[in-house]
């Protein structure tokens, strides 16, 4: 008698999956343009919906030469916590993904993390590496 229910509950789950199939299946009627254009406008009206935000493969943290290294950390709201931690101090500031970069002001100055290679960021500490985010060149850091 145990076997009956869980056959009901399969042939359920069974029903709704094709259900939802067969919905699906009816908009290919619309160009395949239409789609990509969607999905660009959901990235643009909502940021934490769009699915390949390449910086959250980025969080954690990232080691530069001589003790320096760049940490980033989800905020709330889609936004990122970047701190940075130089020869002189750590800092932190409040960053936005957008563009496949992270955007923060540092010292009422614009800057974006993207990634690079250690050959692309300029230091001859990082040269080789290959999984790395550069700030600009002259400053970067990789995954050891």
């Amino acid at each position: 008698m145990n076997f009956l229910p869980s056959t009901a509950v399969s042939l359920l789950v069974l029903t709704a999956s094709l259900a939802g199939c067969d919905r699906a299946a009816s908009p290919p009627s619309a160009p395949a343009s239409s789609a990509p254009v969607a999905a660009t406008s959901a990235s643009a009206a909502s940021p934490a919906a769009s699915t390949p935000d390449p910086a959250q493969a980025w969080l954690g943290r990232w080691n530069g030469p001589e003790g320096t290294y760049l940490q980033l950390e989800a905020a709330a709201g889609g936004s990122y916590e970047v701190r940075i931690k130089d020869l002189d101090a750590e800092r932190t500031f409040q960053g936005t993904g957008r563009d496949g970069e992270v955007h923060f002001v540092r010292d009422g100055k614009q800057e974006s993390i993207k990634a690079t290679n250690g050959d692309a960021t300029g230091m001859k500490w990082l040269a080789g590496k290959t999984t790395c985010l550069t700030v600009h060149p002259g400053e970067g850091y990789c995954r050891d």
